[in-house]
């Protein structure tokens, strides 16, 4: 097994691991509609991710990591509540997401090492949308940031 085995399955793992984690924190957070309906949107765009992959597992095999589940603690499993919750909340979606997207940089570059196009494709798309769910993780905390500090509760 090829050490890009590693990475094909940390990519994996990680992708499913913030997927359940934007799911908990959509239902978590129901009461706002943006985060509700944004998070189960990305959380498809990681299951999709995972869909694309699978070809690459089957080509190059898939070992386990336990580096996402290490991530996913009872933090994104039990969502906090109220503004500040949200604001830690998003933070860790953050964390995890930068997680994701350094393991596709990595990926990026065992597949132009093996020009290997077809996942050097995968990894890239994946990749860039990966760098859009850290932006909307950035955007929102921006957002929740001067009501969760600063507003009296």
């Amino acid at each position: 097994m090829s050490h890009l085995a590693t990475y094909v399955g940390l990519a994996d793992h990680s992708e499913q691991t913030l997927a359940s984690a934007l799911r908990s924190v959509a239902e978590g957070h129901a009461e706002e509609a943006d985060v509700f309906h944004t998070c189960h949107l990305l959380a498809g765009w990681s299951e999709e991710h995972r869909r694309r992959l699978a070809p690459v597992v089957e080509r190059y095999g898939e070992e386990d990591v336990e580096e996402p589940e290490r991530l996913h603690h009872d933090g994104l499993a039990q969502v906090r509540s109220g503004p500040v919750g949200l604001l830690r909340d998003l933070q860790e979606l953050y964390v995890l997401g930068a997680m994701v997207e350094t393991t596709w940089t990595v990926v990026i570059q065992g597949a132009q090492g093996l020009r290997d196009t077809d996942l050097l494709e995968v990894a890239t798309s994946c990749s860039t949308q990966t760098a859009r769910q850290l932006s909307w993780f950035n955007t929102r905390m921006k957002v929740a940031a001067p009501q969760a500090l600063i507003v009296a509760r």
